[in-house]
């Protein structure tokens, strides 16, 4: 569904490109990543998803999944990222045209287990809401889907959910990889294109969690140019401070020396073998 009604009718009166975003989401760094690409300016409406600000009622007139990120342009108000990222490209541009509709539904499918497996082994670094903060979210956003996640983590997470997620994960990278190994530069072909742009934040999130990527080589030297880009820098590593990344590095450290990080997944250590 590329563009829906916005439950918050003030938005149509919008001019411009209007991106609520979250520094660390990964859909959200996809966006900003075409946004940059693309050159064009945009007024930025950050989110605190640490302080709960998507579960508002403000928020979740403008998104009614009470997910980021969300972009209006010029009233149009788009909510998936996938759908967001071709709308900025535009459907005649070479950046769509190279695009594989296949690498996008793919990287589209992964965020589930990407958010899965970020929650356990990055985001778990930090301390817990407090009991009332939790229950105020439960009561106040809409999302089913999310206010069940967010009690599942608070339990601690099925190890077989974790491990079926990571082996969905190793799939896709391995298929990646496969489609690299004919010498192309980019996931698509010749041309950097917007299976490019959707896979980026993927990458870059599974090493901050010691992901073996040392098993795709190819994906590795194609991230490795990705990485060099000017959009990678300014739009996503630029957002992550220098704190978070080292209290990731610590924690994912940590499980690594507890053998509880995301290489001692069966999944994992299974395909080691292969």
């Amino acid at each position: 569904m590329p563009e829906i009604e916005p439950g918050d009718v003030t938005l149509k009166s919008l001019s411009g490109v209007h991106l609520w975003h979250a520094p660390m989401s990964s859909c959200s760094q996809r966006v900003r990543i075409a946004l940059a690409k693309t050159g064009r300016d945009y007024v930025s409406h950050l989110v605190n998803l640490e302080q709960d600000e998507h579960a508002t009622e403000a928020y979740q007139a403008i998104h009614p999944k009470g997910l980021v990120p969300a972009l209006v342009d010029d009233g149009h108000l788009f909510i998936e990222s996938i759908d967001i990222i071709a709308h900025l490209a535009g459907e005649n541009s070479e950046m769509t045209a190279a695009a594989s509709p296949r690498l996008l539904e793919m990287a589209d499918a992964a965020q589930t287990d990407l958010k899965l497996l970020t929650f356990e082994y990055l985001f778990r670094s930090g301390p817990p809401p407090a009991p009332e903060k939790a229950a105020a979210f439960q009561q106040a956003h809409h999302n089913d889907w999310l206010t069940a996640f967010r009690r599942d983590f608070a339990a601690g997470f099925d190890p077989d959910r974790l491990d079926a997620a990571a082996a969905r994960t190793l799939d896709g990278f391995r298929t990646l990889d496969a489609l690299l190994a004919d010498g192309r530069r980019w996931l698509s072909g010749a041309t950097f294109s917007l299976s490019d742009v959707a896979w980026m934040p993927n990458v870059h999130r599974f090493r901050l969690m010691g992901w073996p990527f040392e098993r795709t080589p190819h994906l590795m030297r194609w991230f490795d140019r990705v990485a060099a880009r000017p959009s990678y820098r300014s739009a996503l590593v630029d957002w992550q401070s220098e704190d978070t990344a080292s209290d990731f590095a610590a924690y994912t450290a940590k499980r690594h020396s507890e053998g509880t990080d995301i290489r001692s997944l069966p999944a994992l250590k299974a395909g080691s073998d292969r």
